[in-house]
């Protein structure tokens, strides 16, 4: 029988045991110090101790220890780390993901541009810095205005926007240095700026020899500091002749890479419905239920079955696209401190129910949050049969939602789902910084009167306990009732 170990922790690892279980797949969960009481841990079948998420050689032990036969990453910690899917298949283990190669030759963001634009892929103009010396020259190619990126970047680490020339050499130097201190490495490129562009991504599947295909696209644009808040599929308002593009394109590079498993291709889309190349995510993205709710695909499935069964094509032709599909993100942070992270005890949880809801989550009431890993505390993501059906649904989704004991950015998301532009679909990627740069939530009035409920009922309890006490602790206890005011035994 075959037996995998999810890299992972929190949300995603319960997602991917619960495939497992319906595939009769055993299945292990990675516990690592501050984990301890994770919920992902009650989902597997068994645990394995490891010092870190991030330690290559300690996971791929403790698969050996659990003779587990599959692993799969998930995504962060070492989902897109070549040396570790290299590791796994070293070890006669299999890797439920793309090949090594594969991984390093797109995870490289100047490898990657050039392998997209062999496959005739449109991408932006763009130069690689090798040397400082040669930055005006490539810039003034590039043209102004253009983002200077960190080649093994992410999450916005390293970038940085260059209005003009003499802007050019204080940004350099300050995204190398962010560069370095957060990959270990300082390679540059520039790239040309899309001023208000859309982020749509291609969810994609590939056999590992040459036959690929789409699962249609993503509406990603709505992020806050470079983080995805809020994500649809399919996108709306979008030309037919931009998604069949972006669609053809996508496929082009999935059969030119001969790429194995699911994965996503991110493009800008820029207001006239031309698009151009940004990277591939070599693995799962946060993001997928909104593509299962809408194809009927469950991609994680389509991925175990593909790693048992290399020399099968599990997914041969395009779904259909059934209804659209929204998620967003909840996290433990404060809006009106910045977001800053709110760690805590979830003294309160209680999940929306309902038609056509899901709830990917790796928390539990009574659960103590701390800061030492990511602060999502969990997805909403609701399916109808059209938008502004599952914009409603979402917005009852986030009004039933009730987390106390920590803050989260919860009113934030309710405050984007009732905007007038994100309910008409017209919103690009600097859209969040410019309409609630200076957000102030509210606390939901659900929320409100569970708290004052919380509060009373604690109150009332301490009374109760402050009379259980005195009481026990009279001599008289002994006696029975007493006669009012006289102490007399009656």
């Amino acid at each position: 029988m075959a037996k995998l170990l999810v890299a992972n922790r929190s949300e995603i690892a319960c997602r991917i045991f619960q495939t497992c279980r319906e595939m009769g797949i055993r299945s292990v969960a990675l516990s690592a110090p501050g984990d301890e009481d994770a919920r992902h841990l009650t989902y597997a079948d068994e645990v394995q101790n490891v010092g870190s998420y991030l330690d290559i050689s300690a996971i791929v032990g403790a698969a050996r220890r659990a003779s587990a036969s599959l692993i799969h990453p998930g995504y962060g910690f070492l989902s897109e780390r070549p040396a570790f899917a290299r590791a796994v298949e070293e070890a006669g283990i299999r890797f439920v993901g793309p090949r090594a190669e594969t991984m390093e030759a797109l995870g490289d963001k100047i490898g990657a541009k050039a392998i997209a634009e062999r496959e005739k892929v449109p991408t932006l103009p763009w130069a690689k810095v090798s040397r400082l010396t040669e930055l005006h020259t490539n810039a003034q190619r590039v043209g102004f205005p253009l983002l200077i990126k960190a080649s093994a970047g992410g999450g916005g680490k390293g970038m940085r926007r260059v209005n003009c020339l003499e802007e050019l050499e204080a940004a350099a130097e300050s995204a190398s240095a962010e560069a370095i201190a957060a990959f270990g490495d300082d390679t540059l490129f520039l790239e040309r700026l899309v001023e208000r562009p859309r982020h749509i991504e291609i969810q994609v599947f590939g056999d590992g020899r040459g036959h690929g295909i789409h699962l249609h696209e993503r509406e990603c644009s709505l992020q806050r500091r470079h983080q995805k808040v809020w994500e649809e599929a399919t996108a709306p308002n979008l030309p037919d002749i931009t998604r069949q593009g972006l669609f053809e394109a996508a496929v082009r590079l999935v059969k030119g890479v001969k790429y194995r498993s699911a994965g996503t291709i991110e493009f800008l889309v820029d207001e006239q419905g031309g698009f151009y190349f940004l990277e591939m995510n070599t693995r799962l993205q946060v993001e997928h239920p909104v593509t299962e709710f809408v194809t009927g695909v469950d991609l994680v499935r389509a991925q175990i079955e593909q790693a048992l069964h290399p020399e099968l094509t599990i997914l041969q032709e395009v779904p259909q696209v059934r209804g659209h599909a929204i998620e967003v993100r909840l996290y433990a942070e404060d809006p009106a401190q910045g977001f800053m992270p709110t760690p805590g005890r979830v003294e309160k949880l209680l999940w929306p129910l309902g038609a056509g809801i899901r709830i990917d989550s790796g928390i539990e009431e009574g659960q103590l949050l701390g800061t030492q890993f990511d602060s999502m505390l969990g997805k909403l993501i609701v399916h109808a049969a059209t938008r502004e059906q599952a914009l409603a649904r979402m917005k009852y989704a986030l009004e039933e939602t009730v987390i106390l004991g920590l803050g989260t950015n919860q009113a934030y998301l309710r405050a984007i789902a009732d905007h007038s532009a994100v309910r008409e679909g017209r919103y690009h990627t600097g859209f969040l910084a410019a309409e609630f740069g200076d957000f102030l939530p509210q606390v939901p009035e659900k929320a409100l009167a569970l708290l004052t409920l919380t509060h009373q009922a604690g109150l009332a309890g301490e009374r109760i306990q402050e009379q259980e006490t005195s009481s026990a602790a009279s001599p008289w206890n002994s006696f029975g009732p007493t006669s009012a005011g006289t102490g007399v035994p009656l």
